[in-house]
């Protein structure tokens, strides 16, 4: 059985949620609220459509999201989520539903509504979609690590031991690069060739996995939009879970530092310094071994330990955007600069890479 069969074979074997309802509805990219509304139809039947209002999100850079709601607090929205063009390439939509109902079951999750032909709708998650003034404030970085710990606490099952889905996205993403022509031709200056690439993905699954980071469910994908604050229920949720699977403990810690940074015009002068490092991570562990049923506090150092893991797995973190957004660059049709978005992440690949390995010898 091959490493993604073994993964989905994992999500699905523990997740108890029933089947979800599927409609032979597909919605129109370019003009989604006639499609938005006929899902309405079916999944809100006692709603006048004409009383429908709709809002369009748009900070995503993968899919669009629309919200239809009958009333004005938004208190009872669906959200249609319409997947990006080609986005099939890089996400695995049937992974991605079994991930949505498996966080569901555990209360980390949203209601799951139905899928569509190119879509699924949602129960709205009420709160403030964060920004990166945001998540390195000590009480909302407190509440990200506790919810990140809640992901990373959700028991495996018994059968398939989970292998990290990294190297297995990391070489699909690159394997499609590689098939499209004319690609190398158009790269950006400041973008590594696709020789490099390949040598430093080799070079990565060399290094990483001897690190021994625990292998747990992940979120892949937190950046700051995706975590919703509700201050009046004094809790954070994540959202969006197209990337949600089974990967590196470290991996997704270093990825959400990572994005400190913002993503429209990312600044990793914001990716947080060691104090702030330790700080979240002593919150993350201890919420760990209050899950587990273990008394005490962390020692220091497994903190650090795990903070020179967490460190070391940024590059991983700056390889994979760098990659997806090369492949966004060439199929997607939203509007934002993939290309220049690609070209900073490798950039601080790179950049970063020196200091990283020469935490090999501190560990």
């Amino acid at each position: 059985m091959g490493d993604q069969q073994c993964h989905s074979l994992l999500l699905r074997s523990h997740s108890d949620s029933p089947s979800v309802r599927s409609l032979s509805i597909s919605v129109d990219e370019q003009n989604v609220i006639p499609g938005a509304l006929s899902l309405i139809r079916e999944l809100r039947p006692d709603w006048d459509l004409r009383h429908v209002q709709t809002k369009l999100f748009t900070d995503g850079i993968t899919n669009k999201l629309l919200a239809c709601y009958v009333d004005t607090c938004m208190k009872d929205a669906v959200l249609v989520r319409i997947y990006g063009k080609r986005t099939e390439l890089f996400v695995d939509r049937e992974d991605e539903v079994t991930s949505f109902q498996l966080l569901r079951v555990h209360g980390c999750a949203p209601e799951l509504y139905c899928t569509f032909q190119n879509g699924l709708c949602y129960e709205f998650m009420h709160g403030l979609a964060l920004g990166p003034e945001h998540v390195c404030q000590p009480h909302i970085l407190c509440l990200i690590a506790h919810e990140m710990a809640r992901y990373h606490c959700i028991p495996g099952h018994n059968g398939c031991l989970p292998k990290a889905v990294l190297w297995q996205k990391l070489n699909k993403y690159l394997s499609i690069l590689h098939s499209e022509e004319g690609l190398q031709d158009g790269l950006l200056a400041g973008i590594p060739s696709l020789k490099v690439l390949e040598e430093e993905l080799i070079w990565l699954q060399k290094y990483l996995p001897s690190l021994e980071s625990p292998i747990v469910l992940c979120h892949n994908d937190l950046l700051c939009k995706n975590v919703i604050y509700n201050e009046e229920e004094g809790h954070v949720r994540f959202i969006d879970y197209e990337y949600a699977g089974y990967n590196y403990q470290a991996y997704d810690i270093a990825n959400h530092f990572n994005e400190f940074a913002g993503v429209s015009e990312p600044d990793y002068r914001l990716f947080p310094d060691r104090e702030t490092q330790l700080e979240w991570l002593r919150h993350y562990l201890g919420a760990c071994r209050r899950l587990k049923g273990e008394e005490g506090m962390p020692k220091e150092k497994e903190v650090e330990d795990l903070r020179i893991q967490v460190n070391q797995f940024v590059l991983a973190s700056h390889f994979f955007w760098g990659l997806w957004a090369l492949l966004q660059d060439r199929f997607s049709d939203i509007d934002f600069n993939f290309a220049q978005y690609a070209m900073l992440r490798f950039k601080q690949y790179f950049h970063v890479k020196p200091k990283v390995t020469a935490l090999w010898d501190v560990k």
